[in-house]
């Protein structure tokens, strides 16, 4: 058995390419935030969920692999990383403006929020909401759930590449201020780390189906795990 689950995220919009029952021209968008730290498996669940779940389900790409990809300088300077940012969060806010005002979808999982920018903020959290003049509670209520992938430990497979460069220690501690941003939504659910990373991203898609509208549940559940 093969995997061809890309190693990291893409970085266009995707909509599911299973099959669904489903005529409705439009659906009321709700935005589901798959977020986590380094290594927890969300880029291999978005692409299972691409795959298996139908098209009213879009998967919205990262938006920092847009503004880094784009040539964005990545200075790790505080005033780099502020500038970071506000940049990551403006392209999130349009790609989510993007498939609400379309309505051609149900469901738009969203690689990351714009709250994972506190994770990553230099300075005390009230600062970020001011630079991109919002507020948590705003921003908390557009997301209709939070999935939070948690990072697996070494040895639950954890490993660092040329990408992903944080260690095992560094990588736990940026899930923790993951989780800590999102400590606010009332419908977050945590998906504890484990060596089976079919159950982990079974549950992870069982949570996303969850979400679904009623016409959009003919399909059955994928059960996460990867093949050819």
């Amino acid at each position: 058995m093969t995997d061809l689950l890309p190693e990291h995220a893409p970085s266009t919009l995707r909509y599911g390419s299973g099959p669904c029952r489903c005529a409705l021209a439009s659906h009321q968008v709700r935005l589901v935030a798959v977020t986590g730290g380094p290594g927890a498996g969300k880029t291999a669940v978005l692409e299972i969920a691409a795959r298996s779940f139908c098209r009213h389900v879009a998967v919205l790409p990262e938006a920092a692999s847009i503004v880094f990809g784009g040539g964005f300088p990545r200075h790790t300077t505080e005033a780099g990383r502020r500038a970071a940012q506000r940049a990551i969060y403006r392209v999130q806010r349009e790609l989510e403006r993007l498939v609400a005002e379309e309505q051609q979808v149900a469901v738009a999982l969203c690689d990351r929020g714009t709250v994972d920018g506190l994770a990553y903020w230099p300075d005390p959290h009230e600062t970020f909401w001011q630079d991109v003049c919002s507020e948590p509670s705003s921003e908390l209520e557009r997301y209709s759930a939070v999935v939070h992938l948690q990072t697996p430990a070494i040895d639950q497979g954890y490993t660092g590449d040329r990408i992903r460069i944080e260690s095992a220690r560094q990588a736990a501690a940026l899930d923790a201020q993951i989780l800590e941003a999102w400590a606010g939504h009332t419908r977050r659910t945590v998906v504890v780390s484990s060596s089976d990373f079919a159950a982990k991203a079974s549950q992870a898609l069982e949570l996303i189906r969850s979400q679904l509208p009623p016409c959009c549940l003919a399909h059955q559940i994928p059960d996460g795990k990867r093949s050819n």
